[in-house]
């Protein structure tokens, strides 16, 4: 396959999507000894003016490296992370201590925090399913900054997308805590209009949920075991009732 060359420095090794006006590819700095891998957003036609003007409000992005242009094309250039995507790490029945999901949960919505520092459609692009990644060995989560095209973007729909992975991986399962169910029960009503109100939101509400799983910790197994299945029975006759 003949070598693919951008601006003299970028090697494309890998191209992960192409469209019409947009591509996504692994390319390789070679003026870079150490970490050489990068990840190029390319962008044409149309795109490219939206995101000329996107990309030149970056700021304070550790990822982001450069965007610049390359004959008839934008050319986004941005660090990798490590990990697989979060939905194959937490799914309805995947087994996570307590204190794992809150810590957990803390680096995501930390990391949603960040976002709201740039522009929308990075922000929300970035966080997309595929591009939230995990590290169970390292109990990491960072992102891939794969930005797709999207319209319309605000810090509404980006407190959305950080309430739908928090509810991923605070989800629904017998050992769960009142206090941390009430939380996601607002992740699902979308109560939190944007990340800081969403962040402020967590770190009232972690306070009470890991009392409420420490106080659990200091019974026996089986009063344990007997007060998680009362809650289940009573949070039962209150779905029924409903």
């Amino acid at each position: 396959m003949e070598t693919v060359m951008v601006r003299g420095r970028y090697k494309i090794v890998r191209v992960l999507e192409a469209g019409d006006d947009y591509a996504f590819a692994e390319a390789v700095d070679i003026t870079e000894r150490e970490t050489p891998v990068r990840l190029l957003n390319i962008y044409e036609g149309a795109w490219l003016p939206i995101y000329a003007r996107i990309f030149s409000e970056i700021k304070d992005c550790p990822a982001f490296c450069e965007a610049f242009l390359a004959e008839e094309s934008l050319a986004a250039v941005f660090r990798p992370c490590g990990g697989v995507p979060i939905d194959r790490v937490f799914y309805r029945g995947a087994e996570w201590s307590w204190r794992d999901r809150l810590a957990f949960a803390e680096q995501l919505l930390h990391q949603a925090l960040l976002l709201a520092d740039l522009p929308p459609a990075v922000g929300c692009a970035a966080l997309l399913s595929d591009n939230v990644r995990v590290d169970a060995g390292e109990k990491r989560i960072a992102l891939r900054f794969r930005i797709r095209p999207m319209e319309e973007m605000n810090a509404r729909e980006l407190a959305l997308l950080a309430s739908d992975h928090a509810r991923k991986i605070l989800a629904p399962r017998f050992r769960q805590g009142d206090a941390e169910r009430a939380f996601c029960r607002r992740l699902e009503r979308g109560e939190f209009l944007s990340i800081v109100p969403l962040y402020a939101g967590w770190h009232r509400a972690v306070e009470e949920i890991t009392a409420e799983y420490e106080a659990l910790d200091q019974k026996n197994a089986f009063k344990r075991w007997f007060a998680f299945l009362w809650k289940n029975i009573k949070r039962s006759f209150r779905r029924n009732r409903r």
